[in-house]
């Protein structure tokens, strides 16, 4: 019988560590972050992001569970008293979080025999494929850069490129196994990085034929430390690319790479320099602009929104360019471009507008979405929690973007806790009265806050959207 108590007690509190895991996930299996949200019971309790059950939360869950069996097992087995295993049981329940530490490490090494695996078998792939890797980083824009580059090669080219945000190591290798093909002329990646070093992994790993360096910030400055070690960990990719860079010169840490990088680059965006976009007319039906490279010039227009979006065309046109793809077809995969889901998204409702910014934020970013709805005629509502991951730099930040909200919209709905204090007080130190400041701490509240203040004719900003984590 106790056989069955600990096999229905493992399974009842493995049931439970899956509010764990889900946290354990969200913070990409970084035992350190997960551990400081453990220790003050800080859990994405939140129906907002949903667990992903891949292979490895499976195989994460399956450990968990056997582990607290087996545990289970021993205190029924080997101890009668029932207030004794009653209190055990207490007692394994309140520690759960930190099993599912132990449940990691034990399956640690089973996933480094799995990653290494899975690395070979796309190195091995690569190597049997003739195409070229074009490899992008930066802090801002990498997944728009790619998106935008893939539409225009493939008006000339075969091309592979990694769906969604994957910039991961196995993100990129399950799409060189389930995605390329062997008549591939080019693969698109994101490099994404957390930490000094993982660029410089991913480089070696995969190779870099030709790279982009799109705008770095202070995105991830929490766990970078300083803005250098951003810039350095960036660099890595330039001392890996085996024929040429191509830096956005409008950021002043990515023009500064430029000047430190002395191979094969091109400087682009700043005005006169090899490519930049001039004469940029918005709407918020797209944007209109006469395109220069190389000396040359030629009208564009798009669907996409924003000097960030145009920004990024020039990025990818100019690659285009200089891998031989013609001016024509440039021009003629710019118009038919597709925005990228999440990021300066026109979403035209029946009575009002929608901008959906909601991947992600930084500063500049924030910026530009204010700037675009400013040329617009209606109530201007912004929705955002503000930006994290700032380190010592957020309380500052998020205050001066509660300024600059305040001097674009009408009104201002502050979404969750964690910089509810110093977007308050930016906006209102930027002049915006009490009855302008809304919050909602999830988006339920949202929504039925919207219900009651929105007004036919409003221009309405999502900007920005925390995940369970954050709270």
């Amino acid at each position: 019988m106790f056989v069955l108590y600990s096999f229905l007690m493992a399974i009842f509190v493995t049931c439970l560590d899956l509010f764990y895991i889900k946290t354990f996930q969200l913070e990409n299996y970084d035992l350190k972050r997960y551990c400081l949200k453990a220790e003050s019971f800080d859990f994405a309790f939140g129906t907002k992001t949903k667990l992903k059950f891949t292979n490895r939360v499976k195989r994460l869950v399956f450990a968990d569970f056997l582990l607290k069996f087996v545990i289970f097992l021993l205190f029924y087995g080997l101890i009668a008293n029932f207030w004794v295993n009653f209190v055990l049981t207490i007692f394994l329940l309140i520690l759960s979080e930190f099993w599912v530490c132990l449940s990691f490490l034990v399956m640690l090494p089973v996933e480094n025999v799995i990653k290494n695996n899975f690395i070979k078998k796309a190195k091995k792939k690569l190597e049997n494929s003739n195409c070229k890797k074009i490899a992008i980083t930066g802090s801002y824009g990498k997944t728009s850069t790619k998106n935008i580059l893939y539409q225009i090669l493939k008006e000339e080219f075969d091309v592979c490129a990694t769906p969604q945000s994957f910039n991961t190591p196995m993100g990129i290798c399950k799409t060189i196994l389930e995605n390329l093909k062997e008549t591939d002329d080019f693969l698109i990646v994101e490099y994404g990085a957390r930490h000094i070093g993982d660029i410089d992994f991913l480089a070696r790993t995969f190779g870099v034929d030709f790279g982009i360096i799109t705008p770095i910030g202070d995105c991830h400055l929490e766990t970078f430390g300083s803005i250098e070690n951003i810039e350095n960990t960036k660099f890595e990719l330039c001392k890996r690319t085996k024929n040429l860079v191509i830096f956005n010169g409008r950021s002043k840490s990515s023009k500064k790479l430029f000047e430190r990088f002395d191979q094969k680059k091109y400087l682009v965006c700043e005005e006169n320099s090899f490519a930049y976009a001039r004469k940029i007319r918005s709407t918020l039906e797209g944007s209109k602009f006469e395109m220069v490279i190389d000396g040359k010039s030629f009208e564009c227009e798009t669907k996409l929104i924003g000097k960030s979006n145009i920004d990024n065309i020039v990025l990818a046109s100019a690659m285009a360019y200089l891998l031989k793809e013609s001016i024509y077809s440039i021009q003629k995969a710019i118009k038919n471009l597709k925005p990228t889901p999440h990021r300066l998204e026109l979403v035209s409702g029946k009575s009002v507008k929608i901008i959906d910014d909601s991947y992600n934020s930084n500063f500049d970013g924030f910026k530009q979405a204010l700037e675009v709805i400013s040329h617009f005629e209606g109530r201007k509502i912004v929705i955002s929690p503000g930006i994290v991951e700032l380190g010592n730099k957020q309380v500052q930040t998020n205050f001066e973007i509660g300024k600059l909200v305040a001097q674009v919209a009408d009104i201002f709905v502050i979404m969750n806790k964690t910089n509810q204090q110093a977007l308050l007080s930016g906006a209102k130190q930027g002049g915006m009265r009490k009855n302008q400041i809304y919050f909602a701490c999830n988006r339920q509240e949202q929504k039925n806050l919207l219900k009651n203040i929105i007004k036919i004719g409003d221009i309405v900003l999502f900007e920005n959207d925390f995940p369970d984590n954050i709270k």
